[in-house]
């Protein structure tokens, strides 16, 4: 098949509601969400993960490591 006979096997309105779907797409408040949800995923990464002991941004206060517990050995994070 030729690229004419795709574009002929599709019903003009779907490839006109693709290109203004890619139209639509705004890059810069994609990159503020695809940030934002970045930042949200390593903190969360953070604390169900890495706070504990040495690391811990709390010091030697071990209540987000005990609130998150059960959620560590069942992402199979060893914690002791």
């Amino acid at each position: 098949m030729t690229d004419s006979s795709l574009h002929a096997a599709q019903p003009a309105s779907s490839r006109t509601s693709a290109r203004a779907l890619a139209e639509a797409i705004d890059v810069p408040s994609s990159f503020v969400w695809l940030f934002s949800a970045l930042v949200i995923g390593l903190l969360v990464y953070y604390f169900v993960g890495i706070d504990q002991g040495a690391t811990s941004v709390f010091g030697n206060d071990m209540h987000i490591h005990e609130w998150v517990h059960d959620s560590r050995h069942f992402l199979g994070f060893p914690c002791h």
